[in-house]
């Protein structure tokens, strides 16, 4: 479920100091209940993320970015196996990595957020400082597929995985 941007804002998150200039350009529940100690069984899901496990269209719109980011010089060399993310930082209620290239410097942030009733769930944040105008046509370009396609086919998927691991 998408929330709103104070639902990250509104918590004292250190991410907030590392980048304060960068956007909240989306938050999301994940479908993680838990205890107070399942956070990092979270954080081993997401970083073995896969978009070549993923479904078809998940898997072919990364695949589209990567040849598209390979043909006009957008991205760093990477492992082709590996989400091209770099570790930030990581304790026992939070976890970030970041993203950085031609068209964004992005972070993807984990967070372990009680869920009202006595238990915990995840919460995904994706904070961005898009690079100049094409990093913000990029950013407007792909906001649809985000929304409708890619991260609702991941939170179902890493929802499954959840409850069966």
């Amino acid at each position: 479920m998408r929330l709103p941007e104070s639902a990250h804002t509104s918590r004292p998150w250190r991410i907030h100091d590392l980048r304060p200039d960068y956007r909240v350009e989306d938050v999301w529940a994940l479908p993680t209940p838990g205890g107070p100690d399942d956070f990092p069984r979270l954080v081993e899901l997401v970083t073995a993320f896969d978009p070549a496990q993923s479904s078809r269209v998940v898997h072919a719109l990364f695949a589209l970015r990567w040849k598209l980011g390979e043909l006009f010089g957008w991205d760093p060399p990477r492992d082709p196996d590996k989400l091209p993310f770099a570790p930030l930082y990581s304790d026992e209620r939070e976890w970030a990595s970041e993203i950085r290239n031609q068209t964004v410097h992005g972070v993807l942030h984990l967070g372990w957020v009680p869920d009202g009733h006595g238990a915990f769930r995840g919460q995904l944040a994706v904070l961005v400082k898009p690079q100049g105008l094409l990093g913000k046509t990029y950013m407007a370009a792909i906001t649809p597929f985000r929304h409708a396609i890619v991260y609702p086919t991941m939170l179902r998927e890493l929802g499954r995985k959840w409850a069966s691991s």
